[in-house]
């Protein structure tokens, strides 16, 4: 049985339609309202053990999903159920199960000490403190938590406080995790520290985790399966492979390293995506020249001192994909 289920689910936002010219009193006794949907006909599921990239645009409608498997928000149309239940109705039994991050949102208290509020957690999960105490030293362990656990979170960096935050999440051993933008504003180091505690994790404690993020590297390291949204809607549901191949780029990216200082390359085909001094990135239609042709070409022509190809990755194709969209704002 799946852990997480949606089935034609669907979200209406009621916003507020305040047209220039109605006085303030026909607006407070007779407010009028405008409808945005912001999932539309969504189904899925995720079985346990799962690591799944759930992706998409601003405004695709990610956030509203998380919040609707929470619990947080009610579906307009449509069902879910996240251990067999229904979250809104049994929020309180599933959030002893489930583990949440929401990007900066901090759930630490500002002024405790780090340790301080893992404690105050374990009484509010009423955790053995035996296997409460196994687990924080674990996290601690994997997060490198040590030299901050001491210090109130205020005196926390961000990179200090998300990996706490992280560790709260995971301090009563959920079964469901949903983090949503877990890595934003981290630099490579804490991040590549994220990323390896999360498959670790999962392998050791078979959690199922359910990623939104526009980190593509995030996705790419993380995830198994992806879930693609867009205006709403499901665009895709697979394996990452799958996803290459059903959205393979028609272009290839050729990044020449000069000799000297050179213009940029006029043959036609070759379209100058970035220029840093000596180092030019093109990208070039496999209809207009091969990748060993274009390396041919400009071997012959110029002074080079390298010359790489590469494949269109997850990032340049959701770029392509989202550019082509240019789906109008919705909730998110």
């Amino acid at each position: 049985m799946p852990q997480i289920e949606l089935t034609n689910v669907t979200k209406d936002y009621k916003i507020r339609d305040r047209k220039p010219g109605r006085s303030a009193f026909a607006e407070f006794f007779n407010p009028r309202y405008t409808s945005k949907r912001a999932v539309e006909d969504v189904s899925f599921t995720i079985n346990a053990g799962e690591m799944v990239g759930y992706i998409g645009p601003n405004g695709a409608g990610k956030s509203t999903t998380i919040k609707m498997l929470t619990g947080i928000l009610v579906p307009t149309e449509g069902t879910i159920r996240v251990f067999d239940r229904d979250p809104c109705k049994n929020r309180t039994r599933n959030a002893l199960k489930m583990g949440v991050v929401f990007g900066q949102r901090s759930q630490m208290l500002w002024d405790l000490p780090v340790q301080d509020t893992f404690e105050m957690f374990r009484v509010l999960y009423k955790l053995d403190r035996g296997n409460f105490a196994k687990q924080r030293d674990r996290l601690v362990e994997m997060l490198d938590m040590g030299d901050f656990l001491s210090q109130a979170t205020r005196q926390l960096s961000l990179g200090q406080r998300m990996r706490a935050n992280l560790a709260l999440c995971f301090l009563h051993q959920p079964e469901v995790v949903y983090l949503d933008e877990p890595t934003i504003g981290l630099d490579v180091l804490v991040k590549d520290r994220i990323r390896t505690f999360l498959k670790q994790i999962n392998k050791e404690q078979n959690t199922t985790i359910m990623l939104t993020t526009h980190d593509t590297q995030d996705i790419e390291e993380v995830a198994e399966r992806l879930i693609l949204i867009d205006r709403g809607n499901l665009l895709f549901d697979g394996g990452q492979v799958s996803f290459h191949e059903t959205y393979k780029d028609t272009e290839y990216v050729l990044e020449v390293v000069f000799a000297q200082p050179t213009p940029p390359i006029s043959q036609d085909g070759f379209t100058l995506q970035n220029e840093s001094g000596l180092e030019h990135i093109y990208k070039i239609p496999y209809a207009k020249m091969g990748k060993g042709d274009a390396i041919s070409y400009v071997a012959s022509r110029f002074s080079v001192a390298d010359i790489r190809v590469r494949e269109s990755g997850l990032e340049d194709i959701l770029k392509g994909m989202y550019g082509a969209s240019q789906a109008p704002q919705t909730p998110h």
